[in-house]
């Protein structure tokens, strides 16, 4: 009987710490304007670079309409700081600009078309 009740107060415990975990971070997910993506190069290399960012779930990039949805856990990182990888991938994220550094090292087609790159969005 004694061994029953260790058993029951111990499963009691670990689901109420599992519990305790899961709730400590929120899950948010954020639209961040993203108008210099040109192709699908950007949205790979934007979805790879923030798949190494603390905190970040998942990301979806729609270079067509400039739009990145990103899933991140509020308790280990915040929008700032996705905006901010974004931006260090070499482009502008909402109101954070590109690492210059990192832009400067992007193809030809993922530039600016002031910059002579932008290929046409439908060819790719």
């Amino acid at each position: 009987m004694r061994i029953i009740k260790l058993v029951m107060v111990l499963l009691f415990v670990g689901v109420g710490v599992t519990m305790a975990q899961a709730k400590k971070g929120t899950m948010v997910t954020a639209k961040i304007s993203t108008p210099t993506v040109q192709c699908e190069q950007c949205k790979s290399r934007i979805e790879r670079y923030l798949l190494t960012e603390e905190g970040v779930a998942s990301s979806k990039v729609d270079y067509k309409h400039g739009i990145t949805t990103v899933k991140f856990f509020s308790d280990r990182t915040n929008i700032e700081n996705v905006k901010t990888a974004i931006a260090n991938a070499g482009y502008d994220a909402d109101n954070v600009k590109a690492n210059e550094e990192s832009y400067a090292k992007l193809p030809t087609c993922c530039k600016k078309p002031e910059d002579g790159g932008g290929e046409d969005k439908k060819k790719h």
